[in-house]
């Protein structure tokens, strides 16, 4: 398999490149079970972000991103979920399309969660910023809920991402074209 050598807080890691199309590959960055590299990330952006009271990721990649950066400063971490669960009271969502995933996604929160946020400031942490897509429901989702963003932290931003000035991140990673 084709891989994508990739040097981020300290670490190296060779991530499997996978056809988006028939043009551009990308290199699939995976948290999940990474621990080292998560426990690494999360340190590194804390160093970057700015004051915040609580963190929100969406389903299901950033999840390990947000619970590290959340142990290490010891705030809490909301998770926008993709479907209304059982326990979720009086549901908010927006749609979301990412480069990731073929069909449309609702991302939710529930009303506990909107009142955790609410009148709060809130940074929004995620595994990869690429088209921006999931990014911009997350953010519409903390609007609709009342917080006020004072960060958007990524591991990685990919393709022209990295040129954007209204995101943190650690390290850029290029859009593989055939």
């Amino acid at each position: 398999m084709n891989t994508y050598t990739l040097n981020v807080a300290g670490l190296t890691r060779e991530l499997p490149v996978c056809p988006l199309n028939d043009k551009i590959d990308i290199a699939a960055f995976i948290m999940f079970s990474d621990v080292e590299l998560t426990v690494k990330c999360a340190e590194e952006l804390l160093k970057k972000v700015p004051e915040f009271d609580v963190i929100i990721t969406a389903e299901s990649k950033g999840i390990p991103l947000g619970y590290e950066i959340s142990r290490q400063c010891g705030k809490n971490y909301i998770v926008a979920r993709k479907s209304v669960k059982l326990y979720m009271t009086n549901p908010i969502s927006v749609e979301v399309q990412s480069i990731t995933t073929a069909a449309k996604q609702t991302l939710f929160l529930s009303e506990e969660d909107v009142n955790r946020i609410n009148g709060k400031k809130v940074l929004i942490a995620d595994d990869v910023i690429s088209t921006g897509e999931s990014l911009n429901s997350l953010i519409a989702l903390v609007e609709k809920a009342g917080g006020n963003i004072v960060g958007k932290a990524a591991v990685l931003a990919e393709g022209d991402a990295a040129d954007r000035n209204d995101i943190i991140f650690l390290e850029k990673l290029p859009l593989l074209f055939k």
